[in-house]
């Protein structure tokens, strides 16, 4: 019986110290991660929310011990108060890395839409990452835009997400030169690949190429045309033709009407090989936006068009064969070399 105590007594005192320890630990991490300075200014400013600050007690409750069965993807993270992008709740400063709790959201645009959540989607993308390019204090690039970073909620908001890889680009530059180029292959701009100087069309770039999924439900990592060409030129090809059709999800062509083929104009404009022939992500959502439009309002889109770059729709018809050709044969050049990369990495 006393042997028996004195084992409950060791085990008691030994989780104590263990508990005490965990605490000190927790601490140590809370100052090291600047805590306190959080706490001044969550006293000071009432538009931080109460709850910034998460224990670590309740997101291991939350996560069952940080159980790796309940992981579901990995990303970077970013502070940007937009309804159309993954909301922040709060931190957890008490682990040697600091933990950031954004809000859950499920559904991803992979899943079969009808055309009008489609067209809202894109819009509500657009309006997302025209925010970042223009209505922040400082430029942000994201670099990473593809449609696995955009994710829906229940009401099929688009919300983008994973800022990992993004840039802040100084108000008083245009871009970037980067030693590393990062981004997916498939939506990665083919400009900022060849000579590594990031600006806001590289987005531009990733945008179409989103675009284009939604126009055609197929994934540029996936897609090979007969001929063995890549989703964005089969696509910019097949519309210069004419036959767009051939490409195109037959739910789009049933339900978009003449939508589809502006759309797809505006696609293929924003995946031109360069960048200086791209429109702006703030262009690009005028042009969206006035789809919604009663019809009295849409030639805003075309006033758009004009400033850019004249009529989108007509703008393949007026250039010339040699130099469609010339530009077909540099995107596939472009698309193989980003194939082999992905088999060989630099």
């Amino acid at each position: 019986m006393g042997l028996v105590l004195l084992i409950l007594g060791t085990v008691s005192i030994i989780r104590k110290i263990k508990l005490r320890r965990a605490k000190r630990l927790k601490q140590k991490f809370f100052v090291q991660n600047r805590g306190q300075l959080l706490q001044q200014l969550m006293s000071l400013r009432a538009d931080i929310a109460e709850r910034m600050i998460i224990p670590l007690e309740e997101l291991e409750k939350a996560t069952n011990n940080f159980d790796l069965a309940r992981v579901l993807g990995g990303g970077g993270h970013g502070m940007i108060n937009h309804r159309n992008v993954v909301r922040l709740f709060g931190c957890c400063l008490e682990t040697q890395v600091p933990l950031l709790v954004y809000e859950f959201i499920s559904n991803d645009i992979g899943r079969s839409l009808q055309w009008k959540d489609r067209l809202r989607i894109a819009k509500e993308i657009a309006k997302a990452v025209a925010y970042l390019h223009s209505s922040i204090s400082i430029p942000i690039i994201h670099r990473d835009i593809k449609s696995s970073n955009v994710l829906l909620d229940d009401a099929l908001t688009a919300k983008v997400s994973d800022f990992g890889a993004s840039k802040y680009i100084p108000i008083d530059q245009i871009g970037l030169a980067t030693t590393a180029v990062q981004g997916t292959i498939g939506y990665l701009d083919p400009m900022y690949y060849r000579t590594g100087w990031l600006t806001e069309k590289s987005d531009v770039y990733s945008f179409g190429v989103i675009l284009v999924e939604l126009l055609t439900k197929k994934t540029p990592n996936s897609y090979r045309s007969p001929g063995g060409v890549g989703l964005v030129m089969q696509f910019n090809t097949l519309l210069e033709e004419g036959n767009l059709a051939q490409i195109l999800d037959p739910q789009v062509v049933d339900e978009g009407g003449s939508e589809v083929k502006e759309v797809a104009a505006l696609a293929a404009l924003c995946t031109k090989s360069r960048g200086d022939e791209r429109p702006t992500m703030r262009q690009v959502e005028v042009a969206l936006e006035a789809f919604e439009a009663p019809k009295e309002h849409v030639t805003s889109y075309y006033t758009v068009a004009d400033q850019y770059h004249g009529n989108i729709g007509s703008h393949y018809m007026l250039t010339k064969r040699s130099t469609k050709v010339e530009e077909a044969s540099r995107q596939y050049s472009l698309e193989e070399e980003f194939l082999l990369s992905a088999r060989y990495p630099r």
